[in-house]
């Protein structure tokens, strides 16, 4: 009498088990990595101001003024408008007294970042930035700043 052969494999629930746990893990990781994907990339916004504050600073050292447009006009400060990684761009403002002894910098979001919960980033020649450390609705993703 032949003896019985033992198959190998796997049966279709075990397949089905394996794959509704791989679902569940992907479901829980996808979203978490986007948001650490943003919040990662923010450092090239803060980099970018930083960068651009500190070359407003040394203006002022020399001139006594801070530079009315420091990215493309005359009193260029010989920066990028664009972050390193091309997330944010630059753009500049006279602060609220209009004669070039304070500026606004802003730096916006583009492409991948553009939908970050923080959006446009600004610092003025105060040190204050915008939006605040506080916003409870950012800091699920963490802080802006």
């Amino acid at each position: 009498m032949p003896t019985a052969t033992h198959k190998r494999g796997f049966t279709l629930i075990e397949l089905v088990v394996v794959i509704a746990t791989l679902a569940i893990i992907m479901a829980l990781a996808i979203p978490a990595y986007g948001r650490y994907s943003f919040r990662a990339r923010r450092v090239d916004a803060r980099e970018l101001l930083m960068r651009a504050a500190a070359a407003q600073e040394r203006f002022y050292t020399n001139f006594n003024r801070y530079a009315a447009d420091p990215i493309t006009g005359a009193g260029s400060l010989g920066i990028s408008d664009t972050s390193e990684h091309g997330y944010y761009k630059v753009t500049t403002a006279n602060g609220p007294t209009g004669d070039n002894q304070s500026y606004v910098l802003s730096v916006d979001p583009q492409g991948a970042q553009a939908s970050d919960y923080c959006g446009t980033m600004t610092l003025n020649n105060n040190g204050a930035k915008t939006p605040p450390a506080s916003d409870a609705a950012a800091n699920a993703n963490g802080a802006c700043w």
